[in-house]
């Protein structure tokens, strides 16, 4: 497992790369432009190259890009959906330049209207924009189990993708916090094996591509996105070892996306949590 975090391109693509490796990170995950405007970066060629130059300098392996929050592939408003389709195709671009591992994305959310012409409309504008770019995959997410949000089961997950009728680079992304407020036990190893073994059955385990690993402040079944510092919150310490040790997460970038200490996400010490979780939780396992 690759464990590492969210970092800042705060002066720079290449920047994150120094930053993810001053944290200790095996794999970094970033924002291709700000989450919560549509503004498009405008990086280079030469940014890109910048970025894959420090990328094979350190010891990071992979870098996860994160598609801003505002766009909303399902929307039934015409404006809100070409928004969101150009800032999508521009993290693909930005993906295939810098050679990420994927580009992770909330599909959408429905705002009230009926389930099947949003799946339908989600699915048409991720057909679009994979088609716009060449090799970085698009990775769904699981959301926190609230009504209107695509992706809160894997029923909801294979839905979106049968509707993009994409081939492999279509994957997803599993988040822990998500995965326990949407009503999945994840917290012991008997549990989380049987979840995955649903997942495995409904969308497939070869389109996992990467974790997330957050604690969660709400209970189980809360139905509510908060990530909570690991070991702070309802999964806790015990769960966190289950989740961190899954053997068929092996591989996989394990990206942390909590407050840290300072409310200004993950930092060395939520890194290095994550990784003694892991050991704990692979020696329990032997």
């Amino acid at each position: 497992m690759l464990i590492g975090g969210h970092v800042s391109t705060a002066g720079g693509l290449a920047n994150a790369v120094e930053r993810g490796s001053e944290r200790d990170c095996e794999a970094i995950q970033i924002f291709h432009q700000s989450p919560r405007m549509w503004r498009p970066t405008a990086y280079t060629d030469d940014d890109f190259e910048a970025f894959r130059q420090a990328m094979d300098a350190s010891r990071l392996d992979v870098v996860v890009i994160h598609a801003v929050y505002l766009i909303n592939c399902a929307s039934k408003e015409r404006e809100v959906r070409r928004k969101s389709l150009t800032s999508l195709k521009h993290a693909l671009r930005i993906g295939d330049g810098i050679g990420a591992g994927g580009v992770v994305l909330h599909a959408g959310a429905r705002k009230g209207e009926p389930h099947e012409p949003s799946v339908k409309r989600a699915g048409k504008a991720i057909r679009e924009a994979l088609e716009s770019s060449e090799r970085c995959p698009l990775l769904l997410e699981n959301t926190a189990g609230t009504q209107g949000p695509l992706g809160r089961n894997f029923d909801e997950l294979a839905e979106l993708i049968d509707a993009a009728g994409a081939g492999k680079r279509l994957g997803a992304c599993l988040d822990c916090c998500h995965l326990l407020a949407s009503g999945f036990e994840i917290r012991s190893i008997d549990a989380l094996a049987g979840v995955i073994d649903e997942f495995d059955a409904k969308v497939g385990l070869e389109r996992l591509h990467c974790v997330h690993v957050n604690d969660s402040k709400v209970p189980l079944g809360a139905n509510r996105d908060r990530h909570a510092n690991l070991g702070d919150g309802e999964l806790g310490r015990k769960g966190l070892r289950v989740f961190l040790s899954e053997p068929r997460f092996e591989d996989l970038p394990a990206l942390i996306e909590t407050p840290g200490s300072d409310g200004h996400g993950p930092d060395r010490n939520e890194v290095r949590t994550a990784k003694r979780l892991r050991r704990d939780g692979l020696r329990q396992r032997t």
